[in-house]
Formats: structure tokens, sequence, C-alpha cells
């Protein structure tokens, strides 16, 4: 009975400790004069530790044992004097930021009168000594939004010789596609690697999206499998034609009866799924953004690999993290993508800031009744100088638009050379006519980074088992307790109707 009491009171003061020993502070950051919300703020609470405001200007930071004894935070923004805010309560839930007013003269001291286009060389000339091309190793937390929309769907029925592949069935599965879905991935890791090698360990993770429309989604795949199943005949193929191209789809394993074959088919399945699916696409998409650095030689982005395609203006001046800067706009003199603003440290040259957006297409196909558009490429990226003098990745924001079309006839053709008579069995014939569009934001807010051996990137290990976890509405408690860049207004609202 004293052990158990012993263990009890344990307990207790562990989880009253735990309490103590975290706090979590939320505010919305705002200009002082205008009243308007100040975005991607830089929220310190140590020299290498911290969040950024969101778009609304809205941040929370967790303060835990290793922080306790921090009595202030510090926020800056661009233009802004830099405050303290105490953090023993009470605290106030909105923060005022005072505009800095910016003293030419010792900007021109500084920069000594040069030219825009001697300013953009010297941004060539010391990009190996600014920023990081070595491993690092990064504390992060990413967060990726999808949003379908499918624009059209008219299904023109013309022919079928099975019987259940009729109109009627045609039209209730265009009534089962959405026609506009949101997609929500949260995740927080540590990312480990530099330009040739990478490997992530995810700390925690969360899906926000409606089960609904894949639920549908996947009882019609059971239903067109049955329908398959009744009526295919053993070692039959499907031609499936689209105007004058065809290709063969075998479809033995569609029949096939054995239960352990289908057993073992879709144990194969969920161990990949589970072990390969989720590290694999969240590793992937952070690759992609910070492989695509504007410093790198094969970068998207190509302002400063290839400054003479692109028209240069210093427009002004400001301040970020205490550092006076040059606000340089740029423009493409002829056949480039992109135009925006870069916001260079006027004493090393450093892109602090760069924002772009593109200014035409960047694909667009049109081929035989298909149709694809790659319409919106836009984003900014805030660095940071760490202890090292060199900048990284403070904060990350890409956002990416296409558009897809088709017009085209479909034809579905069962074949079989085994059978007596004509080879073919079975044709469904339509034409469809589709437009669906796609916009994908990619966010990442970076709250620590150091350097990273050869032999501490091989003794990292990779957790592939790790699972999301779904939810169906957003959740304030999730993310109780970690820092992460809080999640605007849509994510907050984002709610699924369930259905009986």
């Amino acid at each position: 009975m004293a052990n158990k009491l012993f263990l009890l009171t344990a307990l207790i003061w562990v989880s009253i400790s735990s309490i103590a020993k975290a706090q979590t502070i939320t505010a919305k950051v705002v200009d002082k004069k205008t009243n308007e919300p100040i975005p991607f703020a830089t929220v310190q609470q140590s020299e290498n530790q911290g969040v950024i405001t969101n778009e609304e200007g809205i941040f929370s930071i967790t303060l835990d044992q290793a922080t306790k004894t921090i009595d202030s935070i510090y926020i800056s923004s661009m233009g802004y004097e830099k405050i303290a805010v105490f953090t023993q309560p009470p605290i106030d839930s909105i923060v005022y930021m005072q505009p800095k007013a910016i003293e030419l003269k010792s900007v021109f001291i500084s920069n000594k009168n040069l030219e825009v286009d001697e300013i953009i060389d010297r941004v060539q000339e010391r990009l190996p000594q600014n920023y990081h091309l070595d491993m690092t190793q990064k504390r992060l937390f990413f967060r990726q939004s999808e949003f379908n929309t499918l624009n059209k769907l008219d299904v023109e029925f013309k022919k079928s010789t099975i019987t259940e592949l009729n109109k009627k069935f045609i039209d209730s599965v265009t009534t089962l596609i959405p026609k506009k879905s949101e997609y929500y991935t949260e995740t927080l890791c540590d990312f480990y690697g530099g330009p040739e090698k990478r490997k992530i360990n995810i700390i925690k993770a969360a899906e926000l999206y409606d089960k609904n429309n894949t639920g549908s989604m996947e009882a019609l795949s059971d239903r067109l499998e049955k329908i398959f199943k009744d009526n295919v005949k053993p070692d039959s193929y499907l031609k499936i034609k689209s105007g004058i191209f065809g290709t063969k789809v075998q479809v033995d394993s569609i029949l096939e009866n054995s239960e352990e074959a289908s057993a073992a088919k879709d144990e194969i399945k969920d161990k990949k799924k589970e072990e390969n699916h989720f590290l694999k696409y969240r590793k992937s998409a952070i690759e992609g953004l910070f492989k695509n650095m504007f410093f790198r030689e094969d970068a998207t982005l190509n302002v400063i690999q290839k400054p003479g395609r692109y028209e240069f203006k210093l427009v002004d001046y400001t301040y970020m993290d205490d550092s006076s800067v040059y606000i340089i706009n740029f423009s493409p003199k002829r056949k480039e993508d992109f135009s925006g603003t870069l916001y260079v440290n006027t004493e090393d040259f450093a892109v602090m800031r760069i924002e772009y957006k593109n200014v035409k297409l960047l694909r667009n196909f049109r081929l035989l009744g298909l149709s694809y558009k790659e319409n919106l490429y836009a984003g900014k990226t805030i660095y940071s100088k760490g202890t090292d003098h060199k900048y990284t990745v403070k904060y990350l924001e890409k956002t990416k638009g296409n558009l897809f079309g088709v017009d085209r006839p479909l034809k579905v053709i069962e074949k079989n050379k085994h059978v007596k008579g004509k080879r073919k069995q079975n044709e469904l014939s339509l034409n469809i006519d589709a437009a669906m569009g796609n916009i994908a934001k990619y966010e990442i807010v970076v709250f620590d980074t150091s350097s990273l051996s050869e032999a501490t990137f091989k003794n990292s290990k990779e957790n592939k088992t790790i699972k999301p976890e779904y939810l169906s509405r957003y959740n304030p408690d999730f993310w109780k307790g970690y820092n992460i860049i809080e999640p605007n207004a849509a994510i907050r609202q984002f709610t699924v109707i369930e259905t009986e």
C-alpha cells in the first residue's frame, strides 16, 4: 500500500512539474500605426531558437525546461523596431510593433553608392561564404496544403456490351467524384544531410482531410472490380484506346480467386504503404524545396545564377535583424519566367529575403485533346545568420498551381485469344470532357540549424514505420507543447461533415 501511495504521489508530482516546466505563449503581432497584422515576423527565445508568425501575424511559442530561465522573447520584422515581450503572465494577446525609420546616411556610407549591377555581382561572388553548402541538421516543421477543384466533367455514354456498365452507372460515377477537396499534412521532424544525401526523422505528424471523398472512390473501385470479375474471362486482356493511342492491360490478377494470393498481395501492399509511403513523400517534398534554393546552380528561380537575363532596380532601403538592406526589384529582360524582390544585406551582400512570382505560364502543353498548364509558381524565403556567420533558411513558402484538361474519346476493349470465335469479347465506349485544377502550398519553418559530421549522418536513423494521425477537424491541442507555425483561418475552420 505504501509503495502504491508513493508511486501515485510521484506520478502527480511529475505531472505538476511537467505543467510548470512548459509554458505556451500565443499572440498576434500588428503594426502600431495601421493595426494590420505583421506576417513572418521572427519570434526568438534564444539566439538559435524561435518561431515565426503566420500570414495572419499569429504565433505560438512553447518555453520548456531548457528555456525556463528566459524572462523575455524578442520579436523582429523587416522595417520594424525590435521589441522584447516579457514571458511572465499576464501576456497581451496583441503585440504592437513600431515601424523603424531608415537612416539613409549610414546606409550610404556602408554601400559606397554602388550601382545595382555591382551589388548583384557581389551577391554572386559571396554565395559560397554566405550560405551553407555542406551537410546540416535542421529541426523543422513542414506543412503541405493541397486544393483540388473539378471545374468540368462531362461524360458522354456511347456503347457498352457489359450490362452493368450502362449509362446509369457512368452517371453515378460522375456524382461520386468530389468537385472540391482539401488536404493538409503537418510534420515535425529532424532533417539531416546536404546536396547529395539526406535523411529524415519524423517526430510527429498529422493529416487533415475528408475521408468521405476517398471512401466514395474506394467504393467505386470495389464496384468496378466486381463488374470485371463477373464479366471478364480468364486470360483476357484489356485494350484501352483514346483517340489513335492504345495500350494493353493484363487482367488475370483481377480474376485471381486464390485467397492466399490475395492476402499476400494485400500484405505486401500494406507493408509498403506503412514503411515507405508517408516518410518517402515527406522527405521527397522537403528535399525538393531545399535543393531548389536560388543559390543552387540548377535552381528554377535563376535570378542570381543568370543575372544577365533580368533587369534590376534599387528601389529603397530597410532593416532586417538589425541590418540595413537594399530593396531590389527584378523582372525578366526577355523570356525568363519570374519577377520579384531581393532584400540584400548592405555589409556582406547576402540575400536575406527573396519574394518571387511567375510572369507567364511555365508549361503549356496541348495535344490531341490533352492539355496541361503550370500557371502558378510563387513564394518567398527568409534567411537568418547563424553563429558561424552563414545564412540558413528560417522560413520558406512556395505555391504551385496547374490546370489539366482532357477532351477525347475513350474505349475499353476486352480481348481474348484463347476462346473460339472473335477475339473481341466486350467493349465500353465513352467521350470524356474534363477540366481540373490543383494548387499546392508548401511551408517550412526551421527552428534550429547546426553543422553535421559524416559520422553523425551515418548514425542517424529514419523511423520508417511512423504514421500520421488522421484528423477530421482542426485540433488546437494536437501540437500543444511543440513549436510550429500557427495554422491560418482556413485550416482552423476545416471540419468534415460527418455522414451516416
